[in-house]
């Protein structure tokens, strides 16, 4: 009996063991971000996270939801790919308890494109306008048309409005919910379409020059550092934290982005 026992303790701690290697093997440090600028902005963090001991291992997700399963489930270390909103948004939806903002990065101004049309005041009345599905940024983007006077919104429900809440649309836009990711690909199908400004990048599209509206410098979207609530206090993930928020990430982003992503640095614990 004694046997047994030791060998399933041994077991035990072999498969505990393997577990915590998934996502941080000693020096090397597994973070989940989306491609652009995400995924840019870790790759220029490299180099200067090896100066501080750390192998940065960057996994590229092309979607917004396995980045925080897999990070829930130890697969990686931290993602960097989501605002706040968004994360509130899909850990309550989700009933994932772990996960921790630690850290804002940077905003990217959410804008409105279109390939039918230089000026919105030319928009057709029944445009098809897509925006993304997802709650966080569907409430973002209607009122971002607020904001441009496409249409208006019931009074106090600000980004947190769906298509029910909107009381006055002069146009009868066709207001239509599509995946984040396929806004750019489908543009040519819309007569606008409000797009997420690391999807816009991938698609070559520069925020500054090729949107016809865009957000403020103001925005509250901030995209984060996340971390299983337990490793806050990791000392590499303190190390990436660090980093981040230098001078040379802070210049980074605004030379290789030309505002079109803006450093915004700031502790949220």
């Amino acid at each position: 009996m004694k046997k047994i026992s030791l060998l399933f303790f041994v077991l035990l701690l072999t498969l505990s063991l393997a577990a915590c290697g998934s996502s941080s093997n000693e020096g090397t440090l597994k973070v989940g971000a989306t491609p652009v600028p995400h995924a840019e902005i870790l790759e220029f963090v490299k180099p200067l996270l090896e100066k501080e001991g750390v192998t940065l291992e960057i996994v590229v997700y092309q979607d917004y939801v396995q980045p925080n399963i897999q990070l829930s489930e130890g697969e990686i270390a931290a993602n960097y790919f989501q605002h706040v909103p968004y994360f509130e948004s899909f850990t309550t939806e989700r009933g994932i308890t772990n996960l921790t903002n630690l850290i804002s990065v940077h905003i990217e101004p959410m804008g409105i494109y279109s390939k039918k049309v230089t000026d919105l005041a030319n928009l057709e009345n029944g445009a098809k306008v897509a925006i993304p599905n997802d709650p966080s940024n569907s409430g973002r983007a209607l009122a971002l048309l607020e904001k441009a006077g496409l249409l208006k919104l019931k009074e106090g429900v600000g980004v947190k409005g769906t298509i029910h809440d909107i009381v006055d649309n002069p146009k009868n836009l066709d207001v239509q919910l599509l995946d984040a990711a396929m806004l750019a690909r489908t543009l040519e199908d819309f007569g606008i379409s409000i797009i997420n400004t690391n999807y816009a990048l991938e698609a070559g599209l520069n925020p500054t020059a090729d949107s016809l509206f865009i957000e403020g410098s103001d925005s509250p979207y901030a995209n984060t550092l996340t971390v299983r609530t337990e490793d806050k206090e990791n000392e590499q993930i303190q190390k990436l934290v660090k980093v981040l928020g230098s001078e040379e990430v802070k210049k980074f982003i605004e030379e290789k982005y030309n505002g079109a992503v803006v450093p915004a640095f700031s502790e949220l614990q």
